[in-house]
């Protein structure tokens, strides 16, 4: 800050200040979705070199000329050149009073000259982009977002090769401003070639930076030698026809005119901006995926949301016939039991009707028959089909889940060690995991035996409290004991004279409803019990099964509402980007 304020305007520091509180901003939202080390530091790195001198970088492949041009804008040979990678540091020039060469890191070299324009500026050399040596290209590459300014240095004889056309993509990429410089123009002596080779480079340059180029055409070894002749003879440097021809004027006019105080405190405005711009691109990018994903991940809750309820609905439509073979037996016991009284109260029979405990042997017989067992059965087997189902169930909605968490199993999201990626990923493992646990030790005799005690016990607390842990036989006689009591009252042998062709019909007529009315109470009771232990065991099922998906839909849910939240938080940085571009403006064309 303390090195810019001098240049600043009211207006401009008001600038900087809501691009310092942008960065910051962008930095707590990258750390939220769990952005790179790498870009945090950049982000950072940005903010910090807003304080700082201006950065001009020099970029172009190892054998472009680079270095030849660096010593022909210093006007001496300080820099040592080569048709080698010779640069395999980066070297940063700065203002010194005496020329100094010392090195603060493995890759950085720091040189300082006497030269009067690097008051201002400080300017980078890199090494060469065409990956002959593959930590030069990379050191390069890290170095392209902290400039300011990018001077990309081509040769004439073979402008624009296949590494430096993806190289200015790079750059591109990191919005930058870019300035073009064609060296050893001299190699190529035919005005036309010439012509052919800049067009060709400003049409290609157009294509790839989205704008027209500014691109200067330079010999840098005719420059460097008509300021060597300079400084012998004391010649006229605008009279010396190696500087005419090597067209290095308009170049350093450029470099040490145009590129005045207010020009650099404008790119040095615009730079963290284009650093923000890629960084939001690529971020909102990510989230879009996550979201896409989690999208898949809502439709899969979803579709096993339907699925439960397409199986509810199912078992309630099954259990109707299951519960069907149950009231089956019972209408079969009323229909035997109406014969029966038919065929047992008549005038013929009276002598055997006053022994009721005959009567009774014959009834139970006859009429109850196998009855408790049938209903036993029955009541078994729906509760195997119960207890089957539901063990399906369970297997067929977690192997959905599995195939769910398999299909994204090599699929990443944003980055190799993304959090969210990984936490997704090991949620849906563990939840597999428990799931096949479950299944595996799934013991369905063990449920059905508990199931069955269950619903037994539902019968006698629903149908028979006063009889007590008897069996379902017992519990039908029991049942049935009024019917008895109104058969056995009347049987006296004092009543023998008034049974008559009227009374005993009657009676027989009144039997066999109570007995209707008896077993259609019973069914009401079984099938009270059996529905309401169905329908709790559906329900208990579904809420197991829904508990254990319970963190990976608690997981999608919240992850969702923090992307959308990021999202909408980066929409706004982007457009805060946008406004202070337009506030800065362009630059001279």
């Amino acid at each position: 800050m303390l090195i810019l304020q001098r240049l600043l305007t009211h207006e401009q520091d008001q600038l900087l200040r809501r691009e310092r509180a942008l960065l910051e901003d962008l930095r707590v939202h990258l750390t939220r979705i769990g952005a790179t080390e790498q870009d945090l530091a950049l982000l950072q790195q940005s903010r910090q070199q807003m304080e700082e001198l201006f950065l001009l970088v020099v970029v172009g492949e190892f054998n472009a000329g680079k270095t030849a041009f660096l010593n022909a804008l210093l006007g001496e040979r300080l820099l040592a050149e080569g048709v080698t990678p010779t640069t395999s540091h980066i070297h940063i020039l700065r203002y010194g009073e005496q020329f100094q060469q010392t090195s603060n890191s493995d890759d950085i070299l720091l040189i300082q000259l006497p030269v009067e324009w690097l008051h201002d500026i400080n300017l980078v050399d890199t090494p060469g982009t065409n990956a002959v040596v593959q930590r030069h290209q990379e050191i390069t590459e890290e170095f392209i977002p902290r400039s300011d300014l990018v001077l990309f240095v081509t040769s004439a004889d073979r402008p624009f090769s296949e590494s430096e056309r993806r190289f200015l993509e790079q750059i591109r990429e990191w919005s930058k401003k870019i300035i073009i410089i064609v060296n050893k123009i001299d190699l190529i002596e035919d005005p036309t070639d010439r012509t052919k080779i800049l067009d060709f480079v400003h049409e290609n340059g157009r294509a790839l930076l989205g704008a027209d180029p500014q691109i200067f055409p330079v010999s840098a070894r005719q420059a460097l030698q008509a300021k060597q002749h300079t400084r012998t003879d004391g010649a006229s440097l605008a009279q010396d026809p190696l500087w005419t021809q090597s067209h290095f004027g308009a170049l350093e006019h450029f470099m040490l005119e145009q590129l005045d105080d207010a020009e650099r405190l404008r790119l040095k405005l615009v730079n963290p901006l284009g650093i923000a711009t890629k960084l939001i691109e690529n971020y909102s990018q990510i989230i879009a995926g996550r979201l896409d994903l989690l999208k898949g991940d809502f439709q899969t809750l979803d579709t096993i949301e339907e699925q439960l309820q397409a199986y509810e609905a199912d078992m309630r439509r099954d259990f109707a016939y299951q519960r069907s073979r149950v009231d089956n037996v019972l209408y079969e016991m009323a229909e035997r039991g109406d014969k029966f009284f038919d065929n047992a109260l008549q005038l013929t029979r009276i002598f055997e009707l006053i022994n009721s405990e005959k009567l009774r042997g014959e009834f139970d017989r006859e009429v109850v028959a196998d009855t408790s067992r049938q209903i036993e059965h029955h009541v078994s087997e729906l509760i195997d089909w119960v207890v089957e189902k539901d063990y399906r169930q369970w297997q067929s909605v977690m192997e959905y889940l599995t195939r769910r968490a398999n299909q994204h199993a090599d699929h990443i999201v944003g980055r190799i060690d993304s959090d969210f990626e990984f936490n997704r990923q090991n949620l849906l493992a563990s939840i597999g995991r428990n799931a096949q646990r479950v299944i595996d030790s799934y013991d369905r005799e063990a449920e059905s035996l508990k199931l069955a005690q269950e619903v037994q016990s539902a019968i006698y607390q629903t149908a028979a409290v006063e009889v007590g842990a008897l069996g379902l036989g017992a519990l039908l006689v029991a049942l049935l004991q009024g019917i008895w009591l109104d058969v056995t009252g009347i049987l006296g042998a004092s009543a023998l004279a008034a049974l008559g062709l009227y009374v005993l019909p009657y009676r027989r007529g009144k039997v066999k409803i109570a007995l209707r009315e008896q077993v259609n109470e019973l069914r009401q009771r079984l099938d009270t019990a059996i529905t309401h232990q169905f329908e709790s065991e559906l329900q208990e099922g579904a809420r197991r099964l829904r508990e254990a998906i319970a963190p990976y839909t608690r997981f999608i849910r919240v992850e969702r509402e923090k992307l959308e939240k990021l999202d909408s938080d980066l929409r706004a940085a982007k457009a805060e980007v946008t406004a202070l571009l337009n506030t800065i403006g362009p630059g001279p064309t």
